[in-house]
């Protein structure tokens, strides 16, 4: 979920929005027989014959990547070549070659993209494959609504990164807090954040955040206000719902540390490139943050994990990270999903995600003899199975949250660091980027 809009992007819109003309005939070869790799009767396992199998993902994700195809090449028949696309690189790639018939067999998506393409007719779809899954109801199904289209389902879960609170046991103990004890509600986020910056340590601070990184706060603000009981859009995703009460607590929560000095001050022109550095070299005391990086974190620095709170308690997690499915381009339809169907298994989920530190995509999995040897990544698991964890839905939600310039960083800039009185105008500027 932390992808940023970049150049890649912009130079794919054009790609993009000439899917239009494609959508209909992109819909009408996603079907099973035109795609050529359906054999017979659908079934639960797919098809490991032998085949050469193509799969793009970006660059984020390459460690997991490699690691779950290594492991399916090690132990079937099929085949899959995988490549690694810049990040820079990936939406412009991912356009022209859907607009050209190119798409590889396979390819992820981050999950914010992912309602616009399956819209557009990029993956094929996965409705009955999906549904003969024993365990389908317990796969995370925020990303599979993600992949829903006109009651099709055409994603299934790729690498899940979760958000949730770090905090610095160190510092902690040096501030006078429990050092076991993280926040449970948005004022004890900022009493936390506010005992540490009074330890008046050189270079340290009590929290940080990405000041000029829509994506950033979407992935970390937006489940504060989940965890107290509110939405940030309406269902279709159309509508922003960013001037709540609970919003608004967040906002001030953020605006009272800047004016306390608690924020790093690299925070104000963090767009997101470096902005859990300061946090990994001991300089932070507390703050949201992505899961995937406990590992890289608990290198340097003795970490404290727990959900995301909201206004006077309660606890999400936005749900991100990439989904994945089989292209309307794929002649191989049937081995493809060998690889879907292997990917969700406890094979893939617990002995290659859940050995490297990775969340697992399914409930029943989320206690394994991975996660029981840390409870860090036992409730990293456990929040992202909970009726809170969300992925929010929207066509335009690039546009609108995590573009530079974006209404949405607009609106958070202005309530941090600007006019606080613009947030009615701000939220429907963001509103207004939705319905387009």
């Amino acid at each position: 979920m932390r992808t940023r809009i970049t150049r890649g992007y912009r130079r794919a819109v054009a790609s993009l929005a000439a899917l239009g003309l494609i959508a209909a005939m992109a819909a009408c070869g996603s079907s099973d027989d035109e795609a050529g790799g359906s054999s017979g009767a659908i079934t639960a396992e797919g098809t490991d014959d032998g085949a050469e199998l193509t799969l793009w993902t970006r660059a984020p994700l390459e460690l997991q990547a490699k690691a779950l195809v290594d492991a399916y090449n090690k132990s079937h028949k099929n085949q899959v070549k995988l490549t690694i696309v810049p990040n820079d690189d990936y939406v412009a790639k991912v356009g022209a070659a859907a607009g050209s018939g190119d798409l590889p067999d396979l390819f992820a998506a981050d999950i914010v993209y992912v309602p616009n393409w399956t819209k557009a007719g990029l993956f094929s779809d996965m409705t009955e494959r999906i549904g003969k899954l024993p365990y389908a109801d317990k796969i995370n199904q925020g990303h599979v609504k993600a992949g829903t289209y006109e009651g099709k389902e055409y994603v299934l879960p790729f690498v899940l990164d979760l958000s949730v609170i770090f905090w610095n046991k160190e510092l902690y103990k040096e501030a006078g807090l429990d050092p076991e004890k993280g926040p449970t509600t948005l004022d004890e986020f900022k009493s936390q954040a506010l005992a540490v910056q009074k330890l008046n340590k050189p270079d340290t601070y009590g929290t940080y955040f990405g000041g000029n990184c829509g994506g950033c706060n979407v992935f970390t603000w937006f489940p504060m206000v989940w965890a107290s009981g509110e939405e940030v859009m309406d269902a279709e995703g159309t509508k922003a719902l960013l001037d709540g009460p609970a919003a608004q607590k967040v906002y001030s929560t953020w605006r009272d540390l800047q004016t306390a000095g608690a924020v790093h001050p690299g925070s104000k022109d963090e767009t997101g490139a470096t902005w859990v550095a300061a946090f990994q070299e001991g300089k932070i005391g507390v703050m949201p943050y992505p899961a995937t990086l406990l590992k890289t974190a608990a290198k340097t620095v003795d970490v404290g994990v727990t959900p995301i709170p909201g206004v006077s308690g309660g606890q999400s997690t936005f749900v991100g990270g990439d989904g994945i499915g089989i292209s309307k381009d794929s002649k191989k339809a049937d081995q493809a999903w060998n690889f879907l169907s292997w990917l969700t298994s406890e094979d893939a989920q617990v002995g290659v995600l859940a050995a490297n530190d990775s969340s697992v995509a399914r409930s029943d999995l989320a206690d394994n003899q991975y996660s029981s040897k840390d409870p860090r990544v036992a409730m990293i698991n456990k929040v992202a199975g909970e009726p809170a964890s969300k992925t929010p839905f929207a066509v335009n939600f690039q546009q609108a949250y995590n573009a530079p310039g974006s209404p949405w960083v607009t609106l958070l800039r202005n309530q941090v660091y600007g006019d606080a009185g613009a947030l009615a105008a701000d939220n429907s500027a963001v509103t207004g980027v939705l319905g387009q």
